[in-house]
């Protein structure tokens, strides 16, 4: 990971909803992103173009013309962004525990088989590399 992809800023929540969408699509119009986005909140064209006109400027999105039409992509992968959020979140609430953060995600809801699974084959893979 580059040094550029570490220290994005943290997204608002409305830039979160149109980086999910992008995630989605790989890449879209402002038209497509509004389409996607104005399902879930009620939020205007030129709002959506200006957000991410804002995410542009601070890099958390890349911006190409074809033609008239502006295509938007997301400036760092999905897995990438939320690292980086989950690192934040550990060294602000959990003094840089993941393992505090991962104890309480677990305790405030159900995990299911399949997701308890992954979590043992992390923890055996963690074990292994000790």
């Amino acid at each position: 990971m580059n040094e550029t992809r570490r220290h994005l800023p943290k997204p608002t929540e409305v830039e979160l909803e149109l980086l999910r969408a992008l995630w989605d699509k790989g890449s879209a119009t402002v038209r497509e992103l509004f389409e996607v986005v104005s399902q879930q909140r009620s939020l205007g064209y030129t709002s959506v173009l200006k957000t991410l006109q804002i995410m542009t400027d601070k890099g958390l999105v890349e911006r190409t013309e074809a033609g008239k039409a502006h295509i938007y992509r997301a400036a760092a992968s999905q897995e990438e962004t939320q690292s980086q959020l989950l690192r934040d979140l550990s060294e602000r609430l959990f003094a840089g525990s993941a393992a505090q953060l991962a104890m309480h995600a677990l305790s405030m809801e159900p995990a299911s088989p399949e997701e308890l699974d992954e979590i043992r084959r992390i923890i055996r893979q963690k074990k292994e590399r000790q």
